[in-house]
């Protein structure tokens, strides 16, 4: 089986929350797909082009099959948050890779959707100081670390520990 990952991103995204798990998954040798809340490129909050290439693939919600992906991964940005959170196409396919018990990857306000998906009651999940009360009103529990795992949950609260989530990740892939 080829190794399949996807990422569910919109523009405005925290440019290095995407670009570094994006590129690092390939390294891994992974099939990275991007669904970006369009059906072309889009800009991060600093102005990287995500996905990176126009031949990178760009899904929409309704190509996405869970069952060929190993791993979901949400970057953050607070206002690609505010868009993607809205979208109940996005937070079923959270869902879906979650009741599959596929690993989650979701670092500082990714931890949004995760609390709009309604899947962390009772885990430990870290994110953005500023989303404590969030998380604990989600009924988790809140833990300032660079990577948390939970489960088929990983989590991290800032693009400065992007290289600890994605090594939480992918110890969890092997």
């Amino acid at each position: 089986m080829y190794k399949k990952a996807l990422i569910i991103t919109s523009k405005l995204a925290q440019d290095h929350e995407f670009i570094y798990p994006f590129y690092r998954l390939k390294e891994a040798g992974y099939e990275v797909s991007t669904f970006n809340n369009e059906t072309k490129q889009v800009l991060g909050y600093f102005g990287t082009k995500i996905p990176p290439k126009e031949e990178d693939k760009i899904i929409t919600a309704d190509e996405v099959i869970v069952d060929e992906y190993e791993t979901l991964v949400l970057p953050g940005g607070i206002k690609s948050m505010e868009i993607l959170r809205l979208n109940k196409e996005v937070l079923k396919i959270i869902r879906d890779f979650n009741d599959k018990k596929k690993f989650i990857a979701a670092t500082c306000s990714g931890v949004m959707l995760l609390i709009s998906a309604k899947i962390i009651k009772n885990k430990n999940i870290s994110g953005y100081y500023a989303w404590k009360d969030d998380i604990e009103n989600a009924g988790a529990k809140f833990v300032d670390s660079p990577c948390v795992v939970d489960e088929n949950l990983i989590t991290s609260p800032h693009y400065k520990y992007v290289g600890e989530w994605m090594k939480g990740l992918i110890s969890k892939l092997k």
